[in-house]
């Protein structure tokens, strides 16, 4: 078994760190505080981010980034905005035959990147990347409950090895082709997760929540697909599988932000609470400027960025939702429908 590295301890990356152990790997975590280095080795637990969680021998936190040197794979599992900061700060570590593997859901911003084109920025345009992405609260996937997901490259063979450090009987992983569907659909779902907490928090129900995470799935593969994707990827584990559990989980941290809101809580507030910002809320900036620029039509992006950004009440966004022109139900994926000429915008 090799040296698994996992950059990031937060609760996702020490839940994949467990997996890795548990599959016999030797594994290292780094972490950015030292205090959480020093509880994993002496304690075997991160009460920060899993809570009650009691985790493998096989770990060893450590602080020192030169951690991933001589490793046979490296796991990126730090936020969003943290990418290409940590990408950098790991790079003079990095051997080229290093399988690299990122498990970030979202867009880096101001630049709207998908997050395994930061990391080919970082280490080199011919670098390949695989995507774990999927259904997988990590509070489930640290007490082995069954999990199921994919990692996504273009390079099968790559994805087919990362496959093989982390399938295991609880564990079990698909290989997908389609990164691009992949990455979009893990950020993009935040957003409709978001959107489904506020509806929770409202009490508008379960036929409005069954709602959102319908058409919210036709915006993701609308964006997805104007951007490259394949249309089928939004029907697996990563699209409509991560879309379903993020929006009805009470794991979800975006699910918890929309619902917070709901209850008069602050972005800021809700940030100490969760002790991070969802991912949800960057990814909103980022879908409703990438639907600008790729001229997709997002309602629910739009109407969720105006309640987080534009002081609008979820009370008038969803009255807007509702009040929208007829449409056909046949505009899921290209905005047309074939059953008449009639103008639909």
């Amino acid at each position: 078994m090799g040296k698994i590295v996992v950059i990031g301890a937060g609760s996702w990356g020490t839940a994949l760190s467990s997996v890795l152990a548990t599959n016999g790997h030797q594994v290292f975590l780094w972490a950015r505080d030292r205090r959480c280095v020093e509880e994993i080795n002496r304690r075997r637990t991160n009460e920060k981010y899993l809570p009650g969680a009691r985790l493998p021998d096989g770990i060893t936190a450590t602080d020192d980034m030169a951690v991933a040197e001589g490793a046979h794979a490296v796991f990126v599992v730090v936020p969003s905005q943290a990418v290409r900061a940590v990408s950098e700060a790991l790079l003079p570590h990095i051997g080229s035959q290093t399988l690299l593997v990122h498990a970030v859901k979202g867009f880096e911003l101001p630049s709207r990147k998908r997050i395994s084109v930061v990391l080919q920025e970082v280490f080199g345009r011919q670098r390949e990347v695989g995507i774990l992405s999927g259904p997988s609260h990590a509070e489930e996937v640290v007490r082995r409950l069954p999990t199921t997901v994919v990692v996504a490259s273009q390079d099968v063979q790559l994805a087919e090895q990362i496959q093989d450090l982390l399938f295991n009987d609880y564990f079990r992983v698909y290989v997908n082709n389609d990164p691009v569907g992949v990455e979009i659909s893990g950020a993009l779902k935040n957003v409709i997760a978001i959107a489904a907490g506020l509806s929770d928090g409202l009490k508008f129900g379960d036929n409005a929540k069954a709602a959102l995470i319908t058409r919210g799935l036709a915006e993701i593969t609308r964006l997805g697909v104007a951007m490259g994707a394949l249309p089928a990827t939004f029907a697996g584990l990563a699209g409509v599988g991560d879309l379903v559990v993020t929006c009805t989980s009470r794991h979800s941290r975006n699910w918890r932000t929309g619902y917070m809101l709901a209850q008069g809580y602050t972005l800021e507030e809700i940030e100490k609470q969760l002790h991070m910002v969802a991912e949800g809320v960057k990814a909103t900036v980022a879908a409703h400027q990438l639907a600008q620029e790729y001229g997709v039509d997002m309602p629910i992006t739009q109407q969720l960025h105006e309640v987080l950004f534009a002081a609008r009440t979820p009370k008038e966004a969803v009255g807007s939702l509702m009040t929208r022109l007829r449409r056909h139900e046949n505009e899921l994926l290209y905005g047309t429908t074939p059953f008449c000429q009639c103008d639909i915008n």
